[in-house]
């Protein structure tokens, strides 16, 4: 199984830096998407949510969703089915 951070950090590179940090001893960790304008999202992942496929998929298409309606593109627009790495282009 490919690592979790591994997945997250493939979907949204190049686009934006991704930081994690662990931020508590239960497993869960802190995600930063960072781009040119500054940190576009901050958001605590449990350790369930990175350690269950589902929830990892989930997450990620939550993170694409808030992250198009930022920019103002059309969520129908947006892949937000596979997360693969060419998903991420």
């Amino acid at each position: 199984m490919e690592s979790p951070f591994k997945k997250i950090s493939d979907v949204f590179q190049p686009n934006y830096t991704v930081n994690f940090s662990i931020q508590k001893p239960d497993g869960s960790i802190l995600l930063t998407l960072t781009d040119t304008m500054g940190v576009a999202v901050k958001r605590f992942i449990s350790s369930s949510q990175w350690r269950d496929q589902q929830q990892l998929e989930r997450l990620i298409t939550s993170l694409q969703f808030s992250l198009a309606m930022e920019r103002g593109e059309q969520a129908s627009s947006y892949r937000l089915t596979k997360h693969s790495h060419s998903a991420s282009q």
